[in-house]
């Protein structure tokens, strides 16, 4: 995770309750009541999930050319069948 992820998570939780606050302020000043008002909080979730993901680094590709499972992995001899019989 690089710092510029990192920082939206942070403020994430912040900015969150910062615009629940102007909601439920708006809200109570009487310009537009809170269940017209809500979806608000759902597309700033929604915009602050997808910048964290912009700003991520992709994660590295899996390679294995040699094709062969790890000597660790459970019935990696030859001609070791799956757990559970002849699963498809």
């Amino acid at each position: 995770m690089n710092n510029a992820s990192a920082f939206v998570q942070a403020v994430r939780g912040p900015i969150m309750l910062i615009a629940l606050g102007a909601l439920v302020a708006i809200d109570y000043a009487g310009i537009y009541g809170f269940w017209r008002t809500w979806p608000i909080l759902i597309i700033v979730f929604g915009v602050l999930k997808l910048l964290e993901r912009a700003v991520a680094k992709p994660a590295p590709p899996y390679s294995n050319p040699s094709g062969n499972l790890p000597s660790s992995y459970p019935g990696s001899y030859p001609g070791a069948r799956p757990p559970g019989g002849n699963a498809i």
